[in-house]
Formats: structure tokens, C-alpha cells, sequence
């Protein structure tokens, strides 16, 4: 029994020494910039692994040389509640949850009506499954971005709830904001505003329209999937919408 008791405290302890550590690293980018994510590193790895090479484009900019069009954007596309919130957003994750149920509901529907159908064996076509929609605060993904692995467990989530509210708890939103915008990816080595306006418009992310500054924040779920896809029909009808949101957006 004591050595139960033993390995419960010596887990606890670890624990608590890792939020401490995370709570020291958060405290240090008040006044440090992280030189890179742990998002990134993988994405690094994968590169060099795969292809052999290592092509990146990054290029960090001060808070307050980012657009401002590409902050409404972002915040227009991506979290409207971003300055009210302290992290989480239960509302967006109340709808994310509903739409997925949903979702779930009509993927179950159709798999029934292809099992039903009489086929030869071997014919019968899988159902499609369904889009799983997030509802991810800027923080919630800056916190998983720059800490954690993408696995999908119900530990790493209540980790990535922890270092949420410490980011909210320890650095302003502008400094949130910033961070964010400097390390999210945006296509396949290109990370951060700079290099993706250069990437995609030749020009310094100062020097953005609205419209390619909202075509740019509504890449952001699917950064690889739209790079190669630049004529889609969603990505200009959803920057449109974007744009014409963005004025009556708050930024910090």
C-alpha cells in the first residue's frame, strides 16, 4: 500500500512540475519570442525525413508592424470572441459539438442505407466520413501549437486546457495575438504573416488588401490543402465574407 502511495505522489509530483515548467516558459515569452513550436519541430522532421530537404520560410514582425487587416481577419475567421474570452469559448465549442453530433447522425444514416442496398461482395462503398468542425480558441491552438504533440486524447486536451488559461493568465492578448500570428502555419515551411505574404502575394505582410489579408486567415484550418488549391471556389467566397466582417471587428 505505501508503495501505491508512493508512485501516486511521485506522478502527482511530475505533474505539477510540468505545469510549473510550462508556467516558466509561458512567463518568459512576456519579454522573449519563441524561436520555434513544438508544431514545428515536428513539421521539421517530417520535411527532412520525407523529402530531404528542409525549405522554410519565417521571418518573425513586432506586434505593431502586423497588418491590422490581417488581425481582423484572423480574428473575424478564426475566433470572434477573442478579445471578450479568457481562453475558451463555450459557445463555439457548444456549436462545434452539435454540428459534429449532426454530422455523425447523417454519416451513421448513409453507411445504414449502403449496408442495406443489395451489392456483390466486395462492392459495397464505405461512407464517407464526416467533417469533424472545431471550436478552438487563437489561444487553445497557440497553446497546442507550441507545447503539444497532435494526438487526439482526453490527457492531451485537458493539457492543452491548462496551458490555455496559464497563456491567458500570464500574457496580454496582444502578446497572444502576436505570437500566434508570427509561428501559425500557413503552408508547407511557411509559418508566421511575413512568409506567407511573400509566399502568396510577393509583398510584406504590411502592404495586404483586406480581401488577401481574409483569404490568408480563411487558409488557416487547412493551410496545405488550399496552398494547392488556389482557384478554389470556397476559399474566395469565404474570404469575401471575411472582408466584409473585418470592420466591425475589435483587435487588441
Amino acid at each position: 500500500m505505501k508503495a501505491v502511495l508512493r508512485w501516486i505522489l511521485l506522478v502527482l509530483l511530475a505533474a505539477v512540475a510540468l505545469q510549473l515548467y510550462f508556467a516558466g516558459r509561458i512567463a518568459l515569452m512576456v519579454v522573449v519570442d519563441p524561436q520555434s513550436t513544438a508544431f514545428q519541430r515536428s513539421e521539421a522532421y517530417r520535411l527532412v525525413t520525407e523529402k530531404g530537404e528542409l525549405k522554410w520560410r519565417q521571418q518573425w514582425v513586432p506586434y505593431a508592424e502586423l497588418p491590422a487587416n490581417l488581425k481582423r481577419a484572423v480574428i473575424a475567421s478564426e475566433d470572434a470572441t477573442f478579445i471578450e474570452h479568457e481562453g475558451v469559448d463555450l459557445e463555439a465549442l457548444e456549436k462545434a459539438w452539435e454540428k459534429n453530433t449532426q454530422a455523425e447522425q447523417r454519416a451513421d444514416k448513409a453507411a445504414s442505407r449502403l449496408s442495406s442496398r443489395a451489392a456483390p461482395a466486395g462492392m459495397a462503398k464505405a461512407a464517407k466520413p464526416p467533417k469533424i468542425v472545431g471550436g478552438s480558441t487563437i489561444t487553445q491552438q497557440l497553446a497546442k501549437n507550441l507545447f503539444l504533440s497532435g494526438e487526439r486524447t482526453l490527457m492531451r486536451k485537458g493539457q492543452e486546457l491548462v496551458l490555455t488559461l496559464l497563456l491567458e493568465a500570464l500574457l496580454s492578448k496582444q502578446r497572444i495575438l502576436e505570437i500566434y500570428l508570427n509561428n501559425v502555419e500557413w503552408g508547407e515551411g511557411v509559418f508566421g504573416a511575413e512568409a506567407a505574404a511573400q509566399h502568396y502575394f510577393r509583398k510584406p505582410a504590411s502592404k495586404l488588401s483586406a480581401y488577401e489579408a481574409a483569404r490568408l486567415a480563411v487558409m488557416l484550418p487547412r493551410p496545405k490543402y488550399f496552398e494547392t488549391r488556389p482557384g478554389s471556389g470556397y476559399l474566395a467566397s469565404r474570404a469575401s465574407t471575411i472582408a466584409a466582417r473585418m470592420g466591425g471587428v475589435e483587435v487588441p
